[in-house]
C-alpha cells in the first residue's frame, strides 16, 4: 500500500534531486580509461583483490561494528552488572541525591536521581559504551566510505528509471522508522510516558511507563522491529540510488545485515531468557508474551491470524507517519545531494 502511495505520487512531486545529479558523467576520456583500466583488472583477480585498500577498510570497520555490537548485545546482562557494581563500589555514584535530572523532565518510578541503583547506573554507562564505541567504529566506516568517494567508481556510473523508486522507498523507510518513535515497543530504546492526574516529581505531570511497551500496537502488530528492520529497505535503495559500487554495498550492505541480525540477536536474548532489551530492562516483565503475540518478519502476525491489518493501520500515528514522509524526503535528498558532491573532485 506504502510504495502503491509512493509511485503514484512521483507524478504528482517534483523531486529536487534528479538522477543525474547523483550519477554525475565522467567528463574526459582519461577517466574513462582509468575506471575501464580498472575494471578489466579485477574481474580477473580475487575477492579481497577486487577491492581498494579504501573499500576494504570500510569492510572492516562495517564488521567491527556489527560484531561488537552483536556482541555486546549477547553478554548485556553482564556488563551492566560490572558497570554498575564498578559505579557503586569503586566510583561511589550511586545514590547521590545530588545528582538529579531537573524537574522538567518527565522521570519513572525511581523518581529523578540519574545514578539510585547499581543498576540503573549499570544501564547508564552501559549506554555511554555504546555510544562510544558506535561513535568510533560507525564513524570510521563512513570516514573511509567518503574517501572512497574521491576514487574512480569501479562500475561505470548511469542513471535509470529505477532511481525514482529506489529514492521513494528509502523515503517510506525513513517514514516507518520515524513513525515507530511514536508507537510503543520494548525492543525501542524510545521511551513511554503517560500523564499522572496525582502529584509527580515532574512539572510536565508526566511519568515513564515502559509497561505499556509489552502490548502489541500499531506497528507492533505488524512487526516487533519497526525501527530498525526498515534499515534494510533504506539501504539497500540508497546503494542503488547512488550507482550499486562495491563502496556502496560495504557500507550500506553492511548496516543491512547488521539490522538484520541485531534484530535476530534481540529475539534470541528473550527467547532464551537471558535478559531484556530496549528500555524495558527488568527480566521479570512479560517479554515472553509480547514475541509470541508479535512476529520477527514483517506482517507475519497479520498472515497467520494473531493480528488484523485494519488494527494496525487504525492505530498506527497517522501525524507520525506523515511527518515521517516529509522529514525522509528531505533527509534522503540532502543525503544523496551531499554524497553526489562529495564525489565531483573526481569528475
Amino acid at each position: 500500500m506504502f510504495l502503491v502511495a509512493a509511485f503514484s505520487s512521483t507524478s504528482r512531486i517534483r523531486r529536487p534531486c534528479p538522477s543525474s545529479r547523483f550519477h554525475p558523467p565522467v567528463k574526459d576520456a582519461s577517466s574513462l580509461q582509468l575506471i575501464t583500466k580498472r575494471t578489466k583488472k579485477k574481474q580477473t583477480s580475487p575477492l579481497l583483490l577486487y577491492l581498494s585498500q579504501t573499500e576494504l577498510e570500510i569492510g572492516l570497520w562495517t564488521s567491527a561494528f556489527a560484531v561488537s555490537h552483536i556482541g555486546m548485545s549477547a553478554i548485556r546482562n553482564t556488563i551492566v552488572d560490572t558497570l554498575g557494581n564498578f559505579a557503586d563500589n569503586s566510583l561511589g555514584l550511586v545514590g547521590r541525591p545530588e545528582w538529579k535530572l531537573p524537574d522538567i523532565w518527565p522521570g519513572d518510578e525511581a523518581g529523578q536521581q540519574i545514578f539510585p541503583t547499581p543498576e540503573i547506573a549499570g544501564r547508564q554507562l552501559y549506554r555511554i559504551l555504546y555510544t562510544l564505541i558506535s561513535f568510533v567504529t560507525l564513524g570510521s566506516a563512513f570516514s573511509s566510505y567518503l574517501q572512497a568517494l574521491h576514487e574512480p567508481p569501479t562500475i561505470p556510473l548511469t542513471s535509470t528509471t529505477a532511481d525514482s523508486a529506489c529514492f521513494w522507498i528509502a523515503v517510506f523507510s525513513w517514514a516507518i522508522s520515524v513513525t515507530s518513535l511514536a508507537n510503543p515497543s520494548p525492543l525501542s530504546l524510545v521511551p513511554v510516558y503517560e500523564t499522572q492526574k496525582e502529584d509527580t516529581s515532574s512539572t510536565l505531570g508526566l511519568q515513564r511507563k515502559d509497561a505499556q511497551k509489552l502490548q502489541a500496537k500499531g506497528m507492533t502488530r505488524i512487526t516487533r522491529h519497526p525501527l530498525i528492520l526498515p534499515v534494510v529497505s533504506w539501504a539497500m535503495a540508497t546503494s542503488l540510488s547512488f550507482g550499486g559500487q562495491p563502496r556502496e554495498w560495504l557500507f550500506f550492505g553492511m548496516l543491512a545485515m547488521y539490522a538484520i541480525c541485531g534484530c535476530y540477536a534481540q529475539d534470541l536474548r528473550v527467547l532464551k531468557e537471558e535478559g531484556s532489551v530496549g528500555t524495558v530492562f527488568a527480566p521479570k516483565q512479560n517479554l515472553q508474551a509480547f514475541f509470541k503475540d508479535t512476529s520477527f518478519v514483517p506482517f507475519g502476525a497479520v498472515i497467520d491470524g494473531r493480528h488484523s491489518i485494519q488494527e494496525a493501520v487504525g492505530e498506527i500515528p497517522c501525524w507520525a507517519f506523515v511527518a515521517g514522509i516529509g522529514i525522509g524526503y528531505e533527509l534522503q535528498s540532502i543525503l544523496l545531494h551531499w554524497l553526489a558532491n562529495q564525489s565531483q573532485d573526481i569528475m
